[in-house]
């Protein structure tokens, strides 16, 4: 059964007629993890914005547990968390208090109860009477993934949860959203790292320029790309008899030049490694290295946009910025 519905979705920015989402139809499922992947700007945090109730949509239609965002915004945000990537904390309050006094305007039964299960829930018993603006950055998002559950959403958004986060912090994050998972709640998250996506998705939809290029299971995804891939490192001022020795080669699929090294797309990396190590020495090429890998998601990226998919921790979401003064609501879609 479908918790988010969403058919033809469309924003369209009037300062500098800026299409950030280009007609989005996607289902998510009840009780599954679903990501978007994809780089700064192609429209991800905007489709978020608009199914979490900040942004209106210009047009298509989205619903989440059965309700229409745009017909009921504030029944949307009593079904729903949200921890986007501006985090809504106050330094100055402790872990403790800040929980209590989200719980406590949700109007939830026992304020102090509820805020010591989720301190218990994301780990930070430790440090729930320390001030927030003492927490670590992977400490800060787990506060705030707290606060997005205090009501017991069934649905919770993450917007690009681990961003700038060292793989310690992350790796953390990434236990407390499986875990949030196996206790019923169904995630839509999105994501800029090929690991995070792969790791957490039961299925996923690749987003690029506002629109969605390929959907699947990460395992889907990656078998429709149904070549292994030899990577050789050529010495310089080969590079041009290299170009033209794969040129010409029959057994190969395609090649690519990655960073300084040729990219072989072939039907079977084992057997074919041999016959394209013996082909450079008869060229009169030396190869330093080669090696075989099977196809990741950024290959599955690259053959659906033509380009790969790189991350960059300080880039601008996606959305122009006279609408990042919405960013600062963000805490009232709890």
């Amino acid at each position: 059964m479908s918790i988010i519905e969403v058919r033809d979705l469309v924003k369209v920015y009037k300062r500098g007629d800026v299409r950030a989402v280009d007609g989005i139809s996607l289902d998510v499922e009840e009780g599954e993890i679903f990501g978007f992947l994809g780089p700064n700007g192609a429209g991800k945090t905007t489709t978020i914005r608009i199914l979490t109730t900040l942004l209106q949509p210009t047009s298509g239609t989205a619903s989440v547990d059965g309700i229409d965002v745009t017909e009921d915004p504030a029944a949307v945000r009593n079904a729903i968390g949200v921890a986007l990537q501006e985090a809504g904390l106050d330094g100055l309050s402790t872990g403790r208090e800040f929980l209590e006094l989200q719980a406590a305007l949700y109007a939830v039964a026992d304020p102090r109860a509820r805020a010591a299960e989720l301190l218990a829930t994301v780990g930070l018993e430790d440090a729930a009477d320390r001030r927030i603006r003492t927490y670590s950055g992977g400490m800060q998002r787990r506060i705030d993934l707290a606060a997005a559950l205090v009501h017991r959403p069934r649905v919770l958004f993450l917007d690009e949860p681990t961003t700038g986060l060292d793989p310690a912090s992350r790796s953390r994050v990434w236990e407390e959203v499986r875990r949030l998972n196996e206790m019923g709640t169904t995630i839509l998250l999105t994501t800029q790292y090929l690991e995070e996506a792969d790791v957490l998705a039961d299925r996923l939809a690749i987003i690029d320029a506002g629109a969605i290029v390929r959907r699947g299971t990460p395992a889907e995804l990656k078998a429709s790309v149904s070549e292994d891939l030899v990577t050789v490192v050529v010495p310089k001022g080969h590079k041009g008899k290299a170009r033209d020795l794969l040129k010409g080669a029959r057994t190969i699929t395609r090649f690519e030049e990655v960073d300084g090294h040729f990219q072989i797309h072939v039907p079977d990396g084992a057997s074919a490694m041999p016959s394209i190590v013996r082909a450079f020495a008869d060229a009169g090429i030396k190869i330093p290295e080669i090696s075989l890998r099977r196809p990741t998601l950024d290959d599955v990226f690259l053959r659906a946009t033509g380009h790969r998919l790189e991350g960059d921790d300080g880039a601008a979401p996606d959305q122009p910025t006279d609408d990042l003064a919405m960013a600062g609501s963000e805490r009232s879609a709890r």
